[in-house]
Formats: structure tokens, C-alpha cells, sequence
């Protein structure tokens, strides 16, 4: 139970990660005996440059991929049978191209990521895994003409580069990652995402009864975060209510004395902070025409 419900978080997150740049398609049913793909991404023709933020998972995302993530070790068997799916898409995109009387071209077929907490160096070498340069350790690449790679996580250097990989780790390393994202700036546009769908995981995982000393180590170390995270939450509404009271009775201050006013001015009494607000309805006793309150704007901004 606990496997599906990790294995519905990565498929998830990397949606969630990944949907910005290209086309995702989860659990994608091939040819054969009926078989998913975890995760199938079609990158978009215009490049975007801001793929960099996801580090490796970024450079995977380059080009047309198919993302295999598995919450325990990867078996022999696991990676052939990904492979196999590979090669089922393969023959689909060639059945296409000779249907539209075109070659299909080595950079249309998906490169595949096996991701894998960790990979013994017995199961590495009979794949006949090497390392490339220019890549990280832990990604292993099979014989070019398989265009697979089995990437084991905890082999990953900690770096800011590998987080969004290291976060479908297991124990502490999974654990180190969610300590890195939740400090990460409260601007960055997948933080927050990313650590709504862990909080989503806790809560999966706190309703099952038969959970791996892994997971009850996971909900432990979430905890306090995770409440941290709600505090912040209430913390954040009662400031944006106590804005948008202040708002509301500025307007109507404002409405009372001078009548409907311009719709620019009242979209800049929406922008203010509560300590400009605040200010604004003192300096508002002293106002006679609509130019004085045009003439504080000015100042503001000034």
C-alpha cells in the first residue's frame, strides 16, 4: 500500500516539475502486454532556458524522456522491463514515421532515467553501466544504443543541483532534501508546490496502518516542519485580512469625501502594506482634493 502511495507522490511531483516545459503524460499505457510509463515528457520545441532550475532533472528534461522512479532498490528484472518499454515506444514512433513517410531521427526517441535510491555494482555491471563525463556521480549509463541511464540516488552529490532527484530518495536522504526545499526562498517558484505535495505525502502515509520503519521516520521528521508550515499559513491569512480590512475602510474614507474616485488610485491603495495604510488614513484628515491624495502617491513612490 505504502508503495502505490509513494509511487503516486513521484509521478506527482514530477508533473508538477516538469509541466511548465513540454508535454507529461503519467502511467502512459504502451504496446505489448498492457505496461505504464511512470512518467512520459515531451519537451517543447522552443527551449526554455529556465529548465536550469531543476538541475539534473533539468538536463534530463532536455530532451524527450521517459522517468522511471522506484521507492526501493531497482531489481534486475525492474530495469529490464523498463527497457523494454523503451524500446515498445521506440517501435510505436517508427511505425509512426513510416506512416507519414519521414525518418525518425535518434534525438525524436526518449532517453530513459531509471531512478533508484541505490544500485549494487554487481547489478551495474552486468548492464554494463559506464560513467560519462560531464555528468554527475551516480548516473550510469548503459551502451549508447539503449539510451538508458539508472541513476541511484543516494549516489548523488549534495548539491543544490541534485535536490529535486535527491527528494524521491528514501530515509535520510529524502529527509536532508525536504530540510534543503523548505529552506529554500519563499519566492522560488517550486518550493512551495513541492512541499504542498510532501505534506500531501505525510498525510497518506499517517492514514495507513502498515507503515516501513522509512515512512515513520519520514512523518517524524515532517512533523514539526509540517506544523511550522500551517502556523506560517495562519500567520500569512491574518495579515492579508488584516490588509484587506485596511484597504476597505481606506476606499471608504475615501469615497465618502471625494465621491467615486479614479480606478488607477484605488488599485494603488490595494498595493500598499499595512504600515502605508496606516499612514494613509492619518494623512487622509488633512486631504481636501482628490490632487492630495495623487501628491501622497507621489511621495511614496519618490
Amino acid at each position: 500500500m505504502t508503495r502505490f502511495i509513494h509511487d503516486q507522490f513521484a509521478k506527482d511531483y514530477l508533473e508538477e516539475l516538469l509541466k511548465n516545459y513540454g508535454e507529461v503524460k503519467a502511467s502512459e499505457k504502451v504496446a505489448g502486454e498492457i505496461k505504464e510509463i511512470d512518467v512520459l515528457f515531451t519537451p517543447n520545441k522552443q527551449q526554455n532556458s529556465n529548465l536550469q532550475i531543476l538541475g539534473l532533472l533539468g538536463r534530463f528534461a532536455e530532451n524527450p524522456a521517459i522517468i522511471e522512479p522506484f521507492r526501493n532498490p531497482a531489481s534486475t528484472d525492474e530495469i529490464c522491463d523498463c527497457v523494454l518499454k523503451l524500446l515498445e515506444v521506440k517501435a510505436l514512433l517508427r511505425r509512426e514515421a513510416k506512416a507519414n513517410k519521414t525518418k525518425l531521427q535518434d534525438s525524436e526517441v526518449p532517453q530513459l532515467w531509471v531512478l533508484t535510491p541505490t544500485v549494487s555494482e554487481t547489478r551495474l555491471s552486468s548492464f554494463g553501466t559506464v560513467q560519462k563525463p560531464g555528468w554527475l556521480l551516480g548516473v550510469h549509463f548503459l551502451p549508447d544504443a539503449w539510451r538508458t541511464a539508472i541513476v541511484a540516488i543516494h549516489q548523488l552529490p549534495l548539491t543544490p543541483e541534485t535536490l529535486w532527484l535527491r527528494l524521491l530518495g528514501r530515509g535520510s536522504v529524502q529527509s536532508q532534501a525536504i530540510i534543503e526545499l523548505q529552506a529554500l526562498p519563499l519566492n522560488h517558484p517550486y518550493q512551495k508546490a513541492a512541499l504542498e505535495l510532501v505534506y500531501n505525502l505525510r498525510e497518506n502515509l499517517r492514514i495507513n496502518q502498515q507503515l516501513e520503519a522509512d515512512d515513520q521516520e519520514l512523518i517524524m521528521r515532517l512533523e514539526p516542519l509540517y506544523q511550522r508550515n500551517r502556523e506560517e499559513a495562519k500567520q500569512e491569512g491574518r495579515q492579508e485580512g488584516r490588509q484587506e480590512e485596511g484597504q476597505n475602510l481606506i476606499l471608504r474614507l475615501l469615497n465618502r469625501r471625494f465621491g467615486e474616485i479614479d480606478a488607477s488610485l484605488i488599485q494603488q491603495v490595494k498595493e500598499l502594506s499595512i504600515e502605508q495604510l496606516e499612514n494613509l488614513g492619518e494623512a487622509l484628515l488633512d486631504f481636501t482634493t482628490v490632487a492630495d491624495l495623487e501628491t501622497w502617491f507621489k511621495q511614496q513612490s519618490g
